[in-house]
């Protein structure tokens, strides 16, 4: 199982989409014993934690701790990597895959998160790389009203010094749009679908020359329609995948601890048994055409539909332009496996659920 542990709801940015920033008092960090926690999570035989926040590497000597309770678990770090290089590299070497918060290029990044942060969080991904660390490098990105789908993935994905493996972005939808956009329908027809379409034509063309690019979005789903395999839910929350909250509750999703629905347990009374396969998502998504290659997007969104039903359908919208994208340039991917250029593994992303929702 996948557990998102959340060291603390404290933040050491405030980025303009957000609903986190600084969260300080008693209720910000663990209220549990970390005996507790072990008893909880040593019955699971393939533990996965992914440390989160908040800003996880606020809580690095508590990090440190867990990870020397767990020798046999699987590590993952979500972050926004200002604080990345204080985490000693021989711990920093264990982790599988790092979700590293950045936007795009520096105006884009900078626009959102404050100024300075780009620098910061390229000069701590290159740490990374000077130091031989072997995982997923992955750019998180949040996409908003200022974002150029194109012009920004298209940026992570060029950076040579240093490198990402992978590029993933979710669209910023969740919360209430008010004061988050001020033309979300024009700026879908005008820059996120004109950018996908030109994003996905130029993916398929570097498939020619052997070339798959790590865009997150695109794998898994081309590998859904390629093999006509059903997806489930791509997050797994509510599935295999759940957060503990620093009060030991357990919810489904790490970004609602707030919400009645998403908590499913706590480490004192349940059992990652009593875990699995605890919550699904609702119509219209069981119902839709692209269901089993989308799995429904996002659990939290399904229940709550913040931006009401109307809302919930123009970002569903956004999902099937996608996924109908992408399935129109299966012929020339399947030529292109066919002849041996790329192979069908080119599209098996992730090897483990690594904390990209995949779908935007």
């Amino acid at each position: 199982m996948n557990y998102h542990l959340v060291l603390t709801r404290r933040c050491n940015l405030n980025c303009s989409y957000c609903r986190g920033g600084e969260e300080d008092g008693p209720n910000s960090d663990i209220q549990y014993s970390l005996d507790d926690l072990k008893r909880f999570l040593q019955t699971d035989r393939n533990l996965q934690i992914m440390f989160y926040g908040g800003e996880p590497t606020l809580r690095i000597p508590l990090m440190l701790d867990i990870m020397g309770r767990f020798d046999g678990a699987r590590f993952m770090l979500q972050t926004n990597a200002l604080l990345l290089n204080k985490i000693p590299f021989d711990h920093v070497k264990k982790f599988h895959s790092i979700l590293v918060s950045i936007d795009g290029p520096r105006g884009t990044t900078d626009g959102y998160r404050s100024a300075g942060v780009y620098d910061r969080v390229v000069g701590n991904v290159r740490w990374l790389r000077s130091n031989g660390f072997e995982g997923d490098i992955i750019a998180r990105m949040a996409i908003s009203e200022q974002s150029d789908v194109y012009r920004d993935v298209r940026h992570l994905l060029d950076l040579t010094d240093p490198s990402f493996d992978h590029v993933h972005w979710q669209l910023n939808v969740v919360w209430d749009a008010e004061d988050n956009w001020t033309d979300f329908d024009g700026w879908i027809r005008t820059v996120y679908k004109p950018g996908i379409e030109r994003l996905a034509r130029e993916w398929v063309e570097r498939m020619e020359f052997g070339i798959v690019e790590g865009i997150v979005p695109f794998l898994p789903i081309m590998h859904g329609l390629l093999t006509g395999e059903s997806s489930g839910l791509r997050c797994g929350s509510g599935i295999d995948t759940f957060a503990i909250h620093v009060d030991g509750r357990i919810g489904v999703c790490p970004i609602s601890p707030d919400w009645d629905f998403s908590i499913v347990g706590d480490i004192w009374e349940s059992s990652p048994a009593d875990l699995k396969d605890t919550m699904s998502v609702d119509e219209p998504c069981p119902s839709c055409g692209e269901f089993e290659l989308c799995g429904g997007r996002c659990l939290f969104a399904n229940k709550e539909r913040l931006w009401g039903e109307e809302g919930f359908k123009k970002v569903c919208g956004t999902v099937e332009h996608l996924i109908g994208r992408l399935r129109s340039k299966v012929p020339k991917v399947q030529s292109f496996i066919d002849d041996g250029r790329i192979s069908l593994q080119d599209f098996s992303y992730p090897e483990f659920n690594n904390g990209c929702e995949i779908v935007p």
